[in-house]
């Protein structure tokens, strides 16, 4: 078992899944989504980065199995990265030392970089809420709800709130406010996309980048794409999903132990481990025998 306490939050690594739980003054969007469970299946790589104040510890996964990743697009800044977590100078050796646990389970599980077609992790727990700028949106699962403020514009004041099924929204996108650009989240209808900005579209919420809780609209984002029709999403949990299915106590399977001792080796003799990322992998792998 691997742990790093922070502020920031704490991560915790078990050999088979990282349990990254948000501090209390973590960002907003890091406190909506709360507590988040990644299968190292899902895992790309992890670093360590160094810098004059401790450093930071980032997670990256591997494409497609995030929902608020794909949600995000690469937008999200740092503060609001779910996978990064900010180390303490007096720190940076447990930070260390948990790098180096992923990555042995990352090796001997022999788990690819490559981008999955499904997402390996479930969206956002339900019923989800955010936004800001000209309102709020919600989401229960079934059902998707626009309510405004009063800094919306009254073309979608007169209307009253927007409500509308998941089974009408053929797609969804958010953009963060950027310097003087207004952002959104828009959902898109299967019926009759809009053709309006999103300050009078009664499928979008405008925002306003005037508040950090702004950034919670990617979290709703998120719990809908997860549960679009053909998504595929792993929304019951990630051992819920048949890709992350692992045989009944492998640790046990002294057959199976010798087979990944000679796949390590192999790698090795074919160049892809260095001496140290062999030694270091085949001894996990002996401990667990």
């Amino acid at each position: 078992m691997a742990e790093i306490i922070q502020r920031d939050g704490t991560w915790t690594f078990d050999g088979e899944t990282v349990r990254i739980v948000p501090g209390g003054k973590a960002h907003p969007l890091r406190q909506a989504l709360g507590e988040m469970s990644v299968p190292i299946q899902a895992v790309a790589g992890i670093s360590f980065e160094p810098d004059r104040k401790g450093g930071r510890l980032r997670l990256r996964l591997r494409g497609g199995a995030c929902p608020v990743l794909r949600a995000a697009d690469g937008r999200l800044k740092d503060g609001a990265d779910p996978y990064l977590l900010a180390v303490e100078k007096d720190r940076t050796g447990v930070a260390e030392y948990f790098v180096d646990e992923v990555r042995n389970a990352l090796l001997i599980e022999q788990v690819p970089g490559t981008p999955v077609d499904r997402f390996l992790l479930p969206g956002p727990a339900l019923p989800v809420s955010g936004g800001g700028g000209d309102g709020t949106a919600s989401f229960d699962g079934e059902t998707i709800r626009l309510t405004w403020n009063w800094k919306a514009e009254e073309s979608k004041t007169s209307a009253g709130p927007s409500s509308f099924p998941l089974t009408r929204i053929a797609g969804v996108r958010w953009l963060p406010a950027i310097g003087l650009e207004y952002g959104y989240l828009r959902f898109e209808p299967t019926d009759s996309p809009s053709a309006a900005p999103p300050k009078h579209d009664p499928y979008s919420l405008e925002l306003w980048g005037l508040s950090k809780k702004e950034y919670t609209a990617v979290v709703v984002a998120a719990a809908v794409l997860a549960r679009l029709p053909g998504a595929d999403a792993a929304v019951d949990g990630p051992g819920a999903a048949p890709a992350l299915t692992k045989a009944a106590a492998p640790a046990a399977d002294h057959d199976a132990l010798l087979r990944r001792l000679r796949e390590l080796g192999e790698l090795h003799l074919a160049g892809i481990l260095t001496d140290e990322e062999f030694s270091t992998a085949k001894q996990a792998v002996l401990r667990s025998m």
